[in-house]
């Protein structure tokens, strides 16, 4: 990335990324900040490592937006593997039970999703950012500890079956904000008697921002600062709305 004297000449705004595998969203905030030595960067809503997708990335005055982008409905594709259940509800996890799936239909599989539309709780996994007593919950789980959590009320717009390749489930899934993709497919497993672990995620609508409008972060690293600048959505366009 092309260096510049001062954060000054960076424009306020958004600036829409699709983060790859493999990395944080911090990563990607870093990235941002150290290749053109930007003062105030951020997010609007983390996504795993293991994801892939739709980041809002808040520079400037921009990060005065992180509620109001965090708070936008998302859209999600991925898939979930049947009879595998982990210690984190997805592949990145110690797998604890291999169980039968030959028996699931796709017709079962279905209604086990239908069931969770509407509004529902969900009990956060431990492998969350959610913080008890200062401690993200992820910190917790890594040292082998299990905590009480409490169940949180989120809202299943649309949660469809999308390509039938047992075990492998493809999905999408829209839903308001703070709901565990993961979740979803844990609950599914376990109303099939099966269990299910989410394989993929990739996040494809936050609020209004489609990933299609985004770059990839191997782009941004090329860019020189004008060219950044003209990808930046102004910050004005947003902050009148609040």
């Amino acid at each position: 990335m092309k260096k510049i004297k001062s954060y000054n000449e960076c424009r306020d705004g958004l600036l829409l990324v699709d983060k790859p595998e493999g990395c944080t969203s911090h990563d990607v905030v870093n990235a941002l900040r150290r290749g053109f030595q930007l003062k105030k960067v951020g997010h609007g809503g983390t996504l795993d490592p293991a994801a892939t997708g739709l980041l809002v990335i808040l520079l400037g005055k921009g990060t005065r937006l992180s509620s109001q982008v965090m708070g936008g409905d998302k859209t999600y594709q991925g898939s979930f593997k049947l009879g595998r259940v982990t210690t984190t509800q997805d592949r990145e996890g110690e797998v604890v039970a291999e169980n039968p799936w030959h028996q699931i239909a796709r017709e079962q599989v279905e209604t086990q999703m239908s069931e969770l539309h509407g509004d529902i709780f969900q009990l956060p996994p431990m492998v969350s950012a959610i913080k008890i007593n200062g401690t993200p919950l992820y910190k917790l789980a890594r040292q082998g500890q299990e905590v009480e959590r409490k169940r949180r009320l989120v809202h299943i717009y649309r949660f469809t079956l999308s390509v039938w390749e047992p075990p492998f489930v493809e999905f999408e899934v829209l839903c308001t904000k703070g709901t565990y993709v993961r979740t979803l497919a844990h609950d599914v497993g376990h109303s099939l008697g099966c269990g299910a672990s989410l394989e993929t995620l990739r996040r494809t609508k936050s609020g209004e921002f489609c990933v299609a409008d985004a770059l990839t972060l191997d782009v941004v690293r090329t860019m020189t600062l004008d060219q950044l600048n003209e990808r930046i959505l102004p910050f004005e366009r947003f902050a009148l709305r609040g």
